[in-house]
């Protein structure tokens, strides 16, 4: 696995997870973004607006509620208050060996 690079996308980091947490044996769920006329939406209902893009679950370990954001990226206050309800986090290119270290399980998500 290569160390992504701290200018790298959104999207690409969000890869990199994916393809670690899987080889660790991580369930995963992504909520994406579309395009509409309006903008971006993410169809949600009832109070899921800045609802965590990314959820990772694995039996015996504290499901982890993530914001995955490019190194600029600026989270809404909807999604922190989300953020702070559910005890997840933010995490960007720049925090990847400790985004590795919680998938192998070698630290606290």
């Amino acid at each position: 696995m290569k160390q992504p690079k701290y200018r790298q996308s959104e999207t690409e980091l969000l890869e990199q997870i994916v393809e670690v947490a899987h080889y660790t044996g991580w369930k995963v769920a992504h909520f994406r973004a579309a395009r509409t006329q309006y903008g971006w939406v993410t169809p949600v209902s009832a109070d899921g607006k800045g609802f965590p893009d990314t959820v990772l679950a694995k039996r015996g370990r504290q499901t982890l509620f993530w914001e995955v954001k490019g190194e600029d990226g600026k989270v809404t206050p909807e999604q922190q208050e989300w953020l702070d309800i559910l005890g997840g986090r933010v995490v960007r290119p720049s925090d990847w060996e400790e985004i590795v270290k919680i998938l192998k399980g070698e630290a606290n998500g």
